[in-house]
């Protein structure tokens, strides 16, 4: 079935507040993964700003959100190059926090020629996030959504949810580093995005193909959310919501760097659900939005605009489950 095309002048931008964390990214380029043992000679090697929370609040702002980051950096120069990051995409960093005598978190990415990646993250001045009550229940007031995501602590963003659900805010929720969710959580979640591994951890059944892929979705939403997403990479994503299940497929591209791709998926989905958009719409511009993120390298230096994903190819139609 097909669908009209988003338009690139929404009514509103929707305002979005991301709780989560801020990497600086050491990136090596390889000819393939190391084995254990094995010294490979590499091709380059970056520095490039990322982590989950920053990349998704990134991805939100390049789509048209009004954005608000919430999170820890060090007292150092990667912690001042991210703000400054940040900044630069239109993003109040009021909420950002320096820890001083933390070292900024930094992940360890070795890209293969293949596009595949493998990341090592040292959360640093990330696990020293708390969230403050008070201050979250008038950050959240009137914004479109609440994104978190697991590479801060737990508690915290448990907390930060049941604060955003009082307060009225819808909560997404990307459970990345996956970990399992408490039970008096799952209601308070809108909307979950989990890729196949994610999705198998937290109902304990496969989803590595988009028919498994519902049926974990349904077996999530069933524990109390709306809407479920099942991210299947080259295969696209899997929607669950109460219409049922529909398979969104990708739109065939050369991979070049996988990185980002799902944060990338899930700021566009953020915002187009955040303008009214259908959740069918949002999913195929995430779904868009990704295909041009893998087609670069490095994280946030991937992450497209929203008039760039507008005049991508348009995903094949989706099909029923």
């Amino acid at each position: 079935m097909s669908l009209k095309p988003s338009s690139s002048s929404p009514a509103r931008a929707p305002r979005i507040v991301v709780l989560g964390s801020l990497n600086m990214d050491l990136v090596l380029r390889v000819p393939h993964a190391p084995a254990a043992g094995e010294t490979l000679l590499g091709h380059s090697i970056a520095t490039i700003p990322g982590g989950k929370g920053a990349n998704q609040a990134v991805s939100c702002a390049r789509e048209g959100g009004h954005v608000q980051m919430i999170g820890c950096v060090g007292d150092d120069a990667h912690g001042a190059a991210l703000r400054d990051s940040l900044r630069r995409d239109g993003i109040d960093t009021t909420a950002l926090r320096t820890v001083a005598g933390e070292p900024t978190g930094t992940a360890l990415i070795v890209v293969e020629d293949s596009g595949q990646n493998r990341i090592v993250i040292i959360p640093g001045a990330n696990a020293r996030l708390e969230a403050d009550e008070a201050a979250l229940r008038q950050q959240v007031q009137g914004a479109a959504f609440l994104v978190a995501q697991f590479e801060t602590p737990m508690e915290q963003v448990a907390r930060a949810i049941a604060v955003a659900h009082e307060a009225g805010c819808k909560v997404l929720l990307n459970p990345s580093p996956v970990q399992a969710i408490a039970e008096p959580l799952w209601p308070k979640i809108d909307t979950l995005v989990v890729n196949e591994i994610e999705a198998q951890t937290l109902c304990g059944q496969s989803a590595d193909s988009p028919q498994e892929a519902a049926q974990a979705g349904r077996a999530l939403r069933a524990r109390g959310i709306a809407r479920v997403v099942v991210t299947l990479g080259s295969r696209g994503a899997v929607a669950i919501d109460a219409d049922g299940a529909r398979h969104h497929p990708a739109p065939q591209v050369q991979a070049v760097d996988t990185t980002a791709a799902g944060d990338t998926f899930l700021g566009a989905l953020a915002v187009a659900l955040g303008e009214g958009q259908s959740f069918d719409e949002a999913v195929r511009l995430g779904i868009r939005a990704a295909a041009l993120c893998i087609q670069q390298p490095g994280a946030q230096p991937s992450i497209p605009q929203r008039d760039a994903v507008l005049r991508s190819p348009m995903p094949p139609d989706w099909i029923k489950l």
